[in-house]
């Protein structure tokens, strides 16, 4: 009571010093300050700065959403666009110049033709499709849907996709070409291919010709996910490829693809050699293999023509594939061997990324092939 007297200033007359002096002690320590005091814990309170609420952080800017890759078409038609340039777009030059085919058409038509890579015999079928209904054409697009269409037709003759059926365990791949065709990139694709198909793979290296060859091979298979098998340099490379059906029994693989020496299609031993792989696959498991792929190097033109009529004369050669095509304006050479050759064409290599492997298709091919024709248009 008397120290609150004392803190609103009431004097009370006769009270000792030291009672003072005690009250004045009390206030100072007073944590609940009276109305118009403040107490030492309410300054200290009030010369703190104010507390915050802390700052709301900044939302994370959103992702942008990935960017689609090309599709298959996309892709196919960026890597034949120097082939439809030099096939299609020369003849739209051809037909241009005139609006009627006349014999000087036609024989800048034949050259164009036969200076194509789609070979000298498949050269005069397209000829003669003009000739037959040059009557009708009046104009330039008329004759490069007429041989359009008749490419089409040709083309359509050999498409047929390579499919595994069930119960071949393993299906035995026999891969063979030239030096350079691009077999063993080739071999990572199909492997990759039917390994996302979920199927299990092995590969056999039976390059043994070449260190270099067999450690690219076990690369690329590491990559995409497939088992590997290969001897020393210098085996006999049928003895890989019976090593490489005996590991793929034994471990329940689904398919055994079978890499072979690059060789030149003039060396007839080298050939030879390749009949002796086949039969050594034969006596260990009948039938075997099953599918055996000629891979060709487009860019080659006329040459990869030659090379599918002696491969096929020394092989069984069930399936082709195509690669490099978008290295060079020499697509055509596809349409000269459709022609040909009664051998389906599996695959087209139209880049270098694992996705470029494609199956043929005659209608996308085709109007890949005649779009630079299409752009002019």
């Amino acid at each position: 009571m008397f120290v609150a007297l004392f803190a609103l200033g009431i004097d009370l007359p006769g009270l000792p010093d030291w009672l003072y002096l005690i009250a004045a002690a009390v206030l100072n320590l007073w944590v609940v300050p009276l109305p118009g005091l403040h107490s030492r814990a309410a300054i200290e309170a009030e010369s703190r700065p104010a507390l915050q609420a802390p700052a709301a952080k900044p939302e994370a800017a959103a992702k942008p959403e990935p960017k689609a890759g090309p599709s298959d078409k996309e892709r196919l038609q960026q890597g034949l666009s120097k082939s439809s340039k030099g096939f299609a777009g020369k003849l739209a030059g051809v037909f241009r110049r005139s609006s009627a085919v006349d014999d000087e058409t036609l024989n800048m038509l034949e050259e164009t033709l036969v200076g194509s890579d789609v070979g000298i015999k498949t050269a005069y079928l397209l000829l003669e499709t003009i000739k037959q209904g040059k009557e009708k054409i009046t104009s330039p697009e008329q004759a490069l849907s007429l041989l359009q269409d008749q490419v089409a037709e040709l083309l359509s003759r050999r498409e047929q996709p390579l499919t595994i059926p069930e119960g071949s365990k393993p299906y035995v791949i026999m891969v063979s070409g030239v030096n350079g065709a691009g077999k063993t990139t080739t071999i990572a694709k199909l492997a990759r291919r039917f390994i996302g198909e979920g199927r299990s793979v092995i590969v056999a290296a039976g390059d043994t010709y070449r260190a270099a060859a067999i450690d690219q091979l076990r690369h690329w298979a590491e990559r995409v996910g497939a088992d590997f098998i290969n001897s020393q340099e210098g085996a006999d490379p049928s003895a890989v490829a019976y090593d490489g059906l005996q590991a793929a029994i034994a471990r329940g693989h689904d398919v055994l693809i079978i890499d072979t020496a690059g060789r030149l299609h003039t060396k007839e031993n080298l050939m030879e050699e390749l009949k002796k792989t086949r039969r050594v696959l034969e006596k260990l498991l009948p039938g075997t293999p099953h599918e055996t792929l000629l891979v060709l190097d487009a860019t080659q033109g006329q040459n990869a023509i030659e090379q599918t009529r002696q491969f096929g004369g020394a092989l069984d050669i069930s399936g082709l594939v195509l690669t490099k095509l978008d290295g060079s304006a020499r697509g055509g050479v596809i349409v000269g061997i459709a022609n040909e050759f009664e051998i389906p064409i599996r695959f087209i290599g139209v880049g270098e990324g694992m996705d470029d492997l494609q199956v043929f298709e005659a209608a996308s091919f085709t109007e890949a092939l005649f779009k630079e024709n299409q752009d002019a248009a």
